[in-house]
């Protein structure tokens, strides 16, 4: 007795139920990998992009705050008087240390809510705002201490407390927060990237096997029936090849905005950002250095340092540092592979990516270069008694002041972070737009081949009964 199977319209039938099932499994991997792309964007937008700059920003304004601690104590003069003092620079730094203070109050909040079921992250957050709180108790003694007669001496030992807390306690806690909600985010990207690198394979497989039994299945009305061609399932095998193609072009090109979004562009935001808050606590070691004599070495050392992390040159002392930094400088503008100096900048400077970014990068290192310039320029004045002097250059608003050629340094970091920052928004609206014109075409046009196929059948069906 001759099987289903092996007659003719069994088969049609067998091929057809292979083509139908090939297909609802192509249909659901584009369904459940839009739906998970769509949770991932969710997440990179609203959760681990977010509180990994909450991170880097608190650990910003706690180096902010901490210098225009530093600053209102050098400019408001003498203790109780008023006499001597540094009006505008008073103001400023007051309303800098207010600013400073709201920005790391509302970034403990936003971690605290982030870091919800993450234990140690939660531990981390509460250890730093009880730190904070006593940070603040020190630095409003230190402020009030400042405003009575004779009370330079004492404003100084609280502020000195207050600056050891930072340095010891609240600004490690900041760091562990960036590194450990950056490592979120990494561990959200490598997890998104390895399914879609399993989505794809499972679509490649699918839509490749659905198209080869199309096409066979084409191939054998032409030969069984005699005619060339059957007009629906041609239109089926041509839908489903927009559908394998759109559901290709939805996850090839979903992987690379998410690249884009986590490597290309946010890993230069981590590093500008971290090297803002570097530069931020390098100039407030010179507040430091004036405003505490007994911790000089200490607080130039901690310069050093923190110039090193920036931009590390092998060797080199605040003597030396200008010299070796224009000299390795001009080696890279020579030659952009040169490795003759390390840190942040050269972490930047290695991901360059986007239009414009290079350019802008390259400024930034040479308003840094003014900016260290300036700071031998203030070592120099104080080791010749001009103290007063000293400190109008260092935290004076006049357009030659160190303080100044810092802004400009924090304002060229601050346009390189905006290139990058804005190609990673960019690159989350270009994905969600991916998964808006990609996922309804490739499912349509696979809802349309399945009844194109069964269409396209039923006439050869018909013949049989």
């Amino acid at each position: 007795m001759e099987r289903h199977w092996d007659t003719t319209p069994g088969r049609l039938r067998l091929a057809r139920t292979v083509c139908l099932l090939l297909g609802a499994g192509l249909l659901a991997v584009l369904v459940v990998t839009a739906a998970c792309l769509s949770s991932t964007w969710d997440a990179v937008q609203h959760r681990d992009a977010p509180r990994t700059v909450a991170a880097t920003q608190l650990n910003l304004a706690l180096n902010d705050m901490d210098a225009q601690a530093a600053n209102i104590l050098l400019s408001s003069g003498d203790s109780g008087t008023g006499k001597g003092r540094l009006d505008e620079s008073y103001i400023n730094a007051n309303h800098m240390y207010q600013d400073a203070q709201e920005t790391i109050s509302s970034s403990l909040r936003t971690l605290g809510a982030a870091a919800e079921g993450d234990r140690a992250t939660e531990d981390t957050v509460v250890a730093l705002t009880d730190d904070f709180a006593q940070y603040q108790e020190l630095v409003g003694r230190a402020l009030e201490n400042d405003e009575h007669p004779g009370g330079k001496e004492a404003a100084r030992a609280d502020y000195r407390r207050a600056t050891d807390l930072l340095s010891q306690r609240l600004l490690p806690q900041a760091r562990t927060l960036v590194g450990a909600n950056n490592a979120v985010y990494e561990s959200e990207y490598a997890s998104a990237r390895s399914d879609l690198t399993i989505q794809l394979t499972a679509e490649a497989v699918l839509g490749g096997l659905l198209l080869a039994v199309l096409i066979a299945l084409h191939i054998h009305l032409t030969r069984r029936f005699g005619r060339i061609v059957n007009p629906a399932l041609l239109a089926a095998t041509l839908c489903a090849l927009v559908a394998v193609a759109c559901g290709g072009q939805l996850l090839t090109a979903s992987g690379d905005q998410l690249t884009i979004a986590r490597h290309d562009s946010f890993d230069s935001v981590v590093a500008l950002s971290r090297s803002k808050a570097i530069g931020y606590d390098a100039n407030a070691d010179e507040s430091r250095f004036l405003l505490d004599e007994t911790r000089r070495d200490t607080y130039e050392k901690s310069f050093l340092d923190k110039s090193q992390e920036l931009y590390g040159i092998a060797g080199a002392s605040l003597s030396t540092y200008d010299t070796q930094l224009a000299e390795t400088w001009a080696a890279y503008e020579h030659d952009h592979g040169d490795e003759q100096f390390t840190g942040e900048y050269r972490r930047e400077l290695d991901n360059i990516t986007f239009p414009g970014e290079r350019e802008a990068a390259e400024k930034t290192v040479e308003a840094y270069a003014v900016y260290q310039k300036d700071d031998r320029t203030f070592r120099q004045l104080i080791a010749q008694g001009k103290l007063q002097e000293a400190t109008v250059f260092c935290i004076g608003w006049g357009s030659d002041t160190s303080n100044a050629h810092f802004g400009q340094w924090v304002k060229a970091l601050d346009q390189v972070t905006a290139i990058n920052a804005t190609h990673h928004d960019q690159a989350i609206t270009t994905g969600r737009h991916t998964i808006r014109v990609q996922t309804p075409i490739a499912v349509g046009a696979l809802l349309l081949a399945a009844l194109l196929l069964v269409l396209g059948l039923r006439p050869r069906l018909a013949e049989f009964r």
